[in-house]
């Protein structure tokens, strides 16, 4: 897989943050009416509240579709699993706007290539945007304009060399069948224990409840909160733990903090993600503002004993890819971007993560060695809270080729 150029934004050093507010101050008001309209769907905030802030952020810059503005924001059923039909009519009933030009849909749950297709059968001209794609690559970029992941090939590995620089003896990795059946998040678990056999850490794969199932949300983070100090018992605090699932997060943080443990990073990296509501904190009146969220955050982990053991991206990945993807097609539409340009693409992302440094590539099929040009995959820096280096160098590591080689087991 080629590498692409690094989105080098001066790389923030030493222990202040030196860079400006997640979002731009821009006037809220809308313009009387917009000259065309983008689409964005996303979780609701009790499955990924980071999402959902970025597609309010696009609101707050471009106003809503119902006040003459640009965006129009839905939000899909929390047990999407059994409501599939329901998405993808939300989804492609919002081609029947005439001037609905493009749909951004993050995450991508499986029947976003299915919606795409109803889409593009109403409107080849409405641009779609796959955020966070959980279906096959080869489904998802039949379909799609633009798939984008978290990469899953490259932080296979790096997730676990970050957790070798914590000091990790053992890597305990959550999950359940459903993601593991993503080829994205399966060949991403396989490439982890590859990776932690060579770093000379043990690797354990335990299931949880899957919060799309009976048990639902609140089952499911209830059975985190029981495991989790056993697990801790039994593998001891020298132990990095990771989950797939957004739910998950919070109550496994929590957990962490109380009996100990180690977290690197979530599954969609953000200060927001799991730590607000493990440490009890408030961060309404820092809304939007990243740095002044992460500070806030990074204060809390060491008031728990925290430092230098918890990590995460200085910037949200959910919110980033919901206001990132839909100021690029904003610009695409306005001619101000081209479809597929990485430079365009790195610009709209950065409107949102200043002094962040960002890798990328696209997607290449292992079986095939085919490189797939509308499917990228991104990562960024991780940030050590309470480290006196703060980032660890991970967009500067070379990783090794032979985990670009492994392909995909199934479930």
């Amino acid at each position: 897989m080629k590498r692409f150029g690094l989105l080098a934004l001066a790389l923030v050093m030493g222990g202040a943050l030196a860079f400006a507010g997640g979002s731009k101050q821009q006037s809220s008001a809308a313009p009387a009416k917009a000259a065309f309209h983008i689409g964005i769907v996303t979780e609701t905030v009790s499955q990924a509240e980071d999402d959902l802030r970025g597609a309010e952020e696009l609101i707050r810059r471009y106003g809503r579709v119902s006040d003459g503005g640009m965006i129009q924001h839905i939000t899909y059923p929390d047990n999407f699993m059994d409501q599939q039909e329901v998405f993808i009519s939300q989804v492609s009933t919002l081609a029947d706007d005439p001037l609905m030009k493009a749909i951004i849909v993050n995450n991508a749950i499986p029947g976003t290539a299915e919606a795409f297709k109803r889409v593009k059968e109403k409107r080849p001209d409405i641009i779609c945007i796959a955020a966070e794609a959980h279906e096959d690559p080869l489904v998802i970029q039949q379909s799609a304009d633009l798939a984008t992941n978290a990469d899953f090939v490259s932080r296979g590995y790096l997730i676990p060399w970050a957790a070798k620089q914590l000091g990790a003896k053992t890597f305990v990795h959550i999950s359940f069948p459903r993601h593991m059946s993503y080829e994205s998040l399966g060949l991403r678990r396989q490439i982890m224990e590859e990776a932690c056999k060579d770093l000379g850490i043990r690797f354990v794969f335990v299931t949880a409840p899957d919060p799309t199932s009976d048990v639902g949300i609140a089952g499911a983070q209830q059975y985190i909160l029981e495991q989790t100090p056993q697990w801790i018992q039994q593998y001891g605090k020298d132990t990095v733990f990771f989950c797939t699932n957004d739910a998950h997060t919070e109550p496994l943080l929590r957990q962490l903090f109380t009996y100990g443990g180690m977290f690197v990073e979530a599954d969609l990296p953000s200060p927001l993600m799991g730590y607000p509501g493990a440490l009890g904190l408030d961060l309404s009146a820092e809304t939007g503002n990243f740095p002044a969220i992460l500070k806030k955050v990074e204060e809390g982990v060491i008031a728990k004993g925290g430092s230098g053991k918890f990590g995460t991206w200085a910037f949200s990945y959910g919110y980033t890819q919901s206001a990132g993807w839909g100021e690029y097609a904003k610009r695409v539409v306005e001619g101000k971007a081209q479809l597929g340009n990485l430079a365009d693409m790195w610009a709209a992302l950065s409107e949102f993560t200043p002094g962040a440094k960002w890798n990328g590539a696209y997607y290449t099929d292992a079986n095939t060695g085919i490189r797939a040009r509308n499917h990228l995959l991104v990562y960024m820096d991780t940030y050590i809270m309470g480290s006196p280096g703060k980032y660890l160098p991970t967009t500067n590591q070379v990783i090794p080729e032979k985990y670009y080689a492994i392909k995909f087991a199934g479930n």
